[in-house]
């Protein structure tokens, strides 16, 4: 334990003054309490990497703590990612089979992991209906990563009877919140300043990885990184880009991934991949998932950043790009409004010919662009960092927990 405390020790002179004491006290009444986390993917995505960081200091603190992951077929995937898209608004058509292979999927998954906890927190639609296996005296808490606020309404109408069954539901926005029965927690996501997304680098170590990646360092650096999702709109991105691109000599550097849980990915990839042609100053990357360093580098040696979405639940490239002090272009959609304050620690945009002009005003005034990345990290550290996060947790455990 004493290993661990040292460990969260290492947030003291990062996070605001007082912080890391609040999670020793607030933990104290929690010691022995069992608590575990269901998604369905490890790799891939702002929730299995949220999870990969909060899991450990939940155990540093005394909280048993667990993570488990439903497995699907491809069928069951192509559910749930179209229930994703109808949560957030896109027209789908869903199949009777779809439905029925959600549910017997999560059935045989409800057999084959580990649910006995005091608390259990279920993330995002996929493993809505474990719900059905909750044991009398535990605690079970959906939480909702996703911007619902507009949804299909069949399909909410279908997932809500099982998210009415939850003792509570976190979202990232209060315009989020639906008309449950259940008590409506608010709670932003986090970044993790010591993992190696974020992480100080050197120079050295940043000219290192641009070489080995093959970004030049001559020009200014344009840079969204996000999964390969048309919600985060990179082809619009591309658009914008061309827009600069008149007036000014940059390149574009789209760096993302895909997710296991998503069977999209690869066609929004192959689709980007056409629209950047034969443009030899925008570079395309299709990155594994622990490319975390890469992204580090790609973050700090960036003079503009982006995040262009059109829906977006938080969107925890924004805080990563603002921790490193850099200015960013978000779409004004979700939890990217959160966390960008207009003309203090960024802009959000609703237009393509929007988003160029901002990145044409931050490439013209590097003075204006330093003062906003300044601001965009001390925000972040306020807000975003993974020490409020935890206490969040801890907080609603102490309010929900059956002592």
């Amino acid at each position: 334990m004493e290993e661990n405390k040292n460990t969260l020790e290492l947030y003291r002179d990062i996070a605001p003054k007082g912080t890391v004491d609040l999670l020793y006290k607030l933990s104290e009444g929690l010691k022995g309490i069992s608590l575990v986390h269901v998604n369905s993917t490890r790799l891939g995505g702002g929730v299995a990497e949220m999870l990969q960081q909060l899991i450990p200091i939940f155990e540093s603190l005394g909280i048993s703590t667990g993570w488990e992951v439903v497995q699907g077929n491809d069928m069951f995937y192509k559910a749930t990612k179209s229930f994703h898209n109808a949560l957030q608004g896109q027209r789908q058509e869903i199949t009777p089979q779809m439905y029925e292979e959600y549910l017997m999927v999560n059935k045989e998954n409800a057999n084959n992991i580990h649910l006995d906890s005091d608390i259990v927190v279920i993330h995002d639609p996929q493993p809505l209906p474990l719900i059905l296996k909750k044991n009398q005296g535990s605690t079970w808490i959906w939480r909702c990563h996703i911007d619902i606020s507009r949804p299909q309404r069949k399909v909410w109408s279908f997932l809500k009877d099982f998210v009415s069954l939850y003792d509570g539901a976190i979202f990232s926005l209060p315009s989020f919140a639906k008309n449950l029965a259940i008590p409506q927690i608010l709670i932003y996501p986090s970044i993790d300043p010591l993992s190696d997304k974020n992480k100080e680098l050197t120079q050295e170590d940043i000219d290192t990885r641009l070489e080995k990646i093959g970004i030049p360092k001559d020009r200014p650096i344009i840079l969204q990184v996000s999964r390969f999702d048309r919600f985060k709109d990179p082809l619009g991105v591309i658009d914008a880009y061309r827009m600069v691109k008149k007036y000014n000599d940059c390149c574009l550097v789209l760096a993302g991934g895909s997710a296991a849980d998503d069977p999209e990915g690869l066609q929004i990839l192959n689709e980007v991949k056409q629209s950047a042609g034969k443009d030899k100053d925008i570079f395309v990357l299709d990155l594994s998932p622990d490319s975390h360093l890469d992204i580090n580098a790609l973050q700090r040696a960036a003079t503009v950043v982006l995040q262009k979405s059109v829906k977006e639940g938080f969107g925890l490239t924004v805080a990563e790009a603002m921790w490193k002090g850099k200015p960013v272009i978000g779409g004004a959609v979700g939890g990217i409004t959160a966390q960008l304050v207009y003309g203090a620690t960024g802009f959000t945009v609703n237009s393509i010919e929007g988003c160029a002009y901002r990145i044409r005003y931050l490439l013209n005034n590097p003075i204006v662009s330093a003062r906003i990345g300044k601001q965009a990290k001390e925000f972040t550290r306020r807000n975003f960092l993974i020490t409020r996060h935890i206490s969040d947790y801890l907080a609603l455990m102490i309010s929900m927990i059956k002592f």
